[in-house]
């Protein structure tokens, strides 16, 4: 087979996908969450959220009048139009110093992808300008108690009424953001599935939580106490005509193609916890004194940092090049499920190393490594397990389906 292409040709190729120049707008928003964190919410406030299990409603209007909400909004439709980059970017950032933010964040930016991609033009005028300054909020009821990952066998029903509005009786889990949104998307069977198709007749409905028919319980969980984690209840629960996203009855494919996008920005959650763990754990040794030096002068000191700094930089590599391929709609499906299951089990590796270093000190509340310690653990089962990830890559290297 003859090969035109030169060397020049090859390289200036190799040059435009393989860039690791720095984005000025990558940094300009690392610039701004920095300078956030340091004017409205310094570690002290953090840990104050942490506890009370909420973060602060003035933190939340913020965020919303720094465009965070709208970041990757149409530009058409009152948001930033940045791609999924800059979103990874922003929600690392934020997980740095507290990921149970974070957490909300990318609710956020699934919600705003959602809509854009899937909601009538009706839905996308009404909903998206106010998702982009923060005065509509939605959560994600996907999970249920006896389903989990599997959610095709959802028991939520939603039963439509003359009228055209839905009428939804069940019960979510894990619901992020629950009691704080306005309403929750809730994937819910709304038509019996054809033998052998579990994922027919499942439709997504925008449930308002304003409502006697819905209730929402805050979870008390460990890791990511402020991300308002909910059970939340339907008894006959309505959404209104207008409230079906997408097209009824495919709801679960409406879903899956947000999925990519999910587990890049878990990934850059769990980035974000690494770098809060190395930043905290570099400064300790080298102020920690012992037999008359710093700690971070011992080699048993060090080379867990270099540790946490190698899968620090491959997780970030690995990352942004699953969100510069979704953001220019190559398909990634494996990359990004890579990225997610690499950085949650390295910021496991980088938690139990920083824990080590600090000792007694990183046990206490003070500290931040207590917190990202905790806040860790999340990621080998959230989104998506890890078992189940590796399943379906495996399943894209071409071997049986496992599940």
């Amino acid at each position: 087979m003859e090969c035109n292409m030169t060397l020049d040709d090859a390289t200036s190729e190799m040059q435009t996908v393989l860039d690791f120049s720095q984005d000025p707008g990558h940094e300009m928003i690392r610039d701004q969450v920095r300078s956030f964190f340091e004017r409205e919410l310094p570690e002290t406030s953090i840990r104050a959220a942490d506890r009370a299990r909420k973060i602060p409603d003035k933190i939340l209007r913020a965020i919303a009048d720094l465009g965070w909400h709208g970041l990757t909004i149409p530009e058409s439709h009152g948001g930033a139009g940045a791609d999924v980059t800059y979103a990874a970017v922003l929600v690392e950032e934020v997980a740095r110093r507290f990921p149970s933010m974070a957490t909300d964040l990318v609710g956020f930016f699934m919600g705003a992808r959602a809509v854009a991609e899937h909601g009538s033009a009706a839905q996308k005028d009404a909903w998206l300008p106010k998702m982009a300054i923060g005065d509509f909020t939605f959560a994600f009821g996907i999970t249920e108690p006896d389903c989990g990952t599997d959610a095709l066998r959802a028991k939520t029903r939603a039963v439509k009424q003359d009228d055209g509005s839905w009428k939804i009786n069940g019960r979510k889990l894990y619901t992020s953001f629950a009691a704080e949104a306005d309403a929750v998307l809730v994937l819910a069977r709304t038509s019996p599935h054809p033998e052998g198709k579990p994922a027919r007749g499942l439709s997504l409905l925008m449930v308002p939580t304003d409502q006697p028919g819905f209730e929402a319980r805050r979870m008390q969980l460990m890791a990511h106490r402020a991300a308002c984690t909910c059970e939340t209840y339907y008894d006959d629960a309505v959404a209104p005509a207008d409230g079906l996203l997408g097209e009824e009855g495919r709801g679960f494919y409406h879903l899956i193609k947000t999925l990519d996008e999910e587990r890049i920005l878990a990934a850059a959650i769990y980035i974000g916890i690494m770098q809060g763990v190395l930043d905290a754990a570099v400064g300790y040794a080298q102020e920690r004194i012992a037999f008359d030096r710093p700690i971070g002068a011992f080699q048993a000191v060090q080379h867990p940092l270099a540790d946490i700094a190698t899968d620090l930089h491959h997780a970030r590599l690995f990352t942004t090049k699953a969100a510069w391929m979704i953001s220019r709609g190559i398909e990634c499906s494996s990359e990004a499920a890579m990225a997610k299951v690499f950085a949650s089990e390295a910021a496991q590796r980088a938690t139990d190393r920083g824990m080590r270093i600090l000792a007694g000190y990183g046990l206490v509340e003070e500290s931040p490594m207590e917190r990202l310690f905790r806040d860790a653990r999340l990621g080998l089962f959230s989104p998506v397990s890890n078992e189940m990830s590796r399943n379906f890559i495996g399943e894209r290297l071409g071997l049986p389906r496992s599940y």
